[in-house]
């Protein structure tokens, strides 16, 4: 109901907002950010982390992936240390490895991956698509969608242009042969033929 979506989205922005319990946060000053620091607490997962992030420390803790969007909301981050964990660098690791990417390029040389074997201790930067595994779901479903039905609207238009293209070859020789059939015509009535 549209209640309960507004109460865990009240519940989803004030969790957000505040320092996690396993964590250390500081104010970097008034409208600077917090510098957050999750280091060496055991954590399995990332906590809620608020919005106005500066620094966020990871490392040295027992993280193996990071589910996809859970970063996004990290707008004004700056610095990022997440090394140091028993990463499984498989499908699930590619929102983190892209997010890094984006936002924090040399944290990418630091994080080395635990699992699977084939991998293991290779920096997660170097990981090619070849050794991610074969993802099935790379891209969200509405992304597949808008795939298939940009697909679909391209052979739609290639199939009108050959239709025209036919039908302009089509019209040219009837309008020769009406061309034709009008001289044949005169000629008859002329009494020429």
């Amino acid at each position: 109901t549209v209640v309960g979506f507004a109460i865990s989205l009240l519940f989803h922005m004030t969790q957000t907002e505040v320092c996690p319990p396993s964590c250390n946060c500081k104010s970097l000053g008034e409208m600077k950010g917090l510098h957050v620091d999750c280091s060496s607490r055991q954590l399995t997962e990332v906590p809620a982390l608020p919005v106005n992030t500066k620094r966020l420390y990871l490392q040295n803790n027992s993280l193996t992936s990071v589910p996809p969007g859970a970063l996004d909301s990290l707008r004004s981050l700056e610095e990022v240390k997440i090394f140091d964990n028993p990463w499984n660098c498989d499908c699930h690791i590619l929102y983190l490895k892209l997010w890094l990417e984006d936002v924090s390029a040399p944290s990418l040389a630091n994080i080395r991956c635990a699992n699977p074997a084939p991998v293991r201790m290779k920096p997660l930067r170097q990981l090619t698509g070849n050794e991610l595994g074969i993802c099935k779901r790379l891209l969200p479903i509405k992304c597949l969608e808008f795939f298939w039905r940009d697909l679909i609207l391209i052979a739609g238009a290639i199939i009108a242009l050959i239709l025209v293209a036919w039908a302009l070859k089509s019209s040219k020789k009837l309008v020769c042969q009406i061309n034709l059939s009008q001289c044949d015509s005169r000629e008859w009535l002329l009494g020429r033929h």
